[in-house]
């Protein structure tokens, strides 16, 4: 049996490690997590995330993961932006990154804490461990919940009392027997701000999220094309979106974030989409260095940046887009299309698909090319190049 003091102990060198939450639960999940997983699944919520499906089983709970594991050490690193997450919305010929990505790579970390903690667990109390953020499949939202680090809000994300909605999370397993602190109760009351302002109703009830509509999954996880119908509600979101997150009235007892690692980088708080659509792959990758931006890779990254630029209602950004027609990958030059059509002139429009379509290849920027040209005449667009 571990010492009486064994939770105090764990719970002052976290926090002294930099972590601002710390909480224990048992290494169980209830049957309403496995159930809610299941139907998520079922109802194919999860897009083309495939690797949850993959992953289903050893999500269901702790010992599925780890048969020793007989504690969850739930801990949470506060990322609070200092002032308005939602002001660049505003901007529109700037690129808006979420929140949590214009710092470094927080699985860098958060991970780099967790193993700290880790190894002097296994030392100082002579108990075996296995750490673990995000990339692993954890249930962690349910198992902070149980922690009472905070609850799951309507908008499925974690919503914590003293720290709103910016926290971190990541776990240590550990073979210890520590009693759980008491879970946190749901305070969302009847409150609805969060699903109301989503701006592609990703929402179908309170507590679910149909992944395939949200601006997060279809700028971060969906690989291919975003379908028409959500490239202008994604405005200038390049990076996720922070808008369920940032209208959460408990945000009032948010604070910035202490850790000056997860301080945003001056050059990710407001990039000029002209200058974003100019990165080739080696400026790509140095800008976003250490940074979670830079696993989407350089295709992904200009398919929201133009759809972005075509958001803009600038009309001097249409050269912007009009550079990127010629690009080596096809998800661009697709976008490309689009973000021309947004704001070009009709007739300088109709000029460049003249030139380019009959050597475009792509089955899929030939479409965009095709369907473009129709309403970029009939929607009586003034001239705008």
């Amino acid at each position: 049996m571990p010492r009486p003091d064994a939770k105090t102990a764990i719970r002052d060198k976290g926090l002294s490690l930099g972590f601002d939450a710390v909480g224990f639960a048992a290494a169980e999940l209830g049957e309403a997590a496995k159930t809610n997983l299941a139907e998520y699944l079922a109802l194919g919520y999860h897009g083309d995330m495939g690797w949850l499906v993959d992953t289903a089983e050893r999500r269901a709970g702790p010992k599925a993961l780890w048969p020793g594991a007989r504690s969850v050490v739930v801990l949470a690193m506060n990322y609070g932006p200092g002032g308005g997450p939602l002001g660049l919305l505003a901007r529109p010929e700037r690129g808006n990154i979420s929140v949590y990505a214009r710092g470094r790579d927080y699985h860098d970390v958060v991970k780099k804490r967790l193993k700290a903690l880790g190894r002097w667990m296994a030392e100082a109390l002579a108990c075996e461990v296995k750490v673990f953020v995000d990339t692993a499949p954890v249930m962690e939202k349910p198992l902070a919940e149980l922690a009472g680090i905070g609850w799951q809000g309507k908008h499925t994300n974690l919503v914590s009392r003293g720290f709103g909605s910016w926290l971190f999370l990541g776990e240590v397993y550990t073979s210890l027997d520590l009693a759980p602190d008491a879970a946190e109760q749901d305070h969302c009351g009847s409150c609805r701000r969060c699903l109301e302002v989503c701006p592609t109703e990703a929402f179908p009830a309170p507590y679910r999220l149909d992944a395939r509509r949200c601006i997060s999954y279809l700028t971060i996880e969906h690989k291919g094309h975003i379908a028409k119908e959500f490239r202008r509600a994604i405005g200038n979101r390049i990076f996720g979106c922070d808008d369920c997150l940032a209208v959460c009235p408990w945000n009032k007892f948010a604070q910035g974030t202490r850790e000056p690692a997860l301080l945003p980088r001056a050059e990710l708080t407001a990039p000029r989409l002209a200058d974003l659509a100019e990165l080739d792959d080696a400026s790509f990758r140095a800008l976003f260095s250490r940074s979670p931006v830079k696993r989407l890779g350089r295709e992904r990254f200009l398919r929201n940046v133009l759809i972005a630029l075509g958001n803009s209602g600038r009309p001097d950004l249409a050269e912007a887009a009009r550079r990127r027609l010629g690009d080596p990958l096809p998800l661009a030059r697709a976008m490309a299309v689009w973000a021309l059509a947004q704001l070009a002139d009709r007739t300088a429009f109709a000029a460049e698909r003249e030139r380019r379509l009959p050597a475009e290849v792509d089955p899929a920027v030939r479409a965009e090319w095709c369907h473009e040209l129709r309403p970029s005449i009939s929607s009586g667009r003034g001239s705008l190049g």
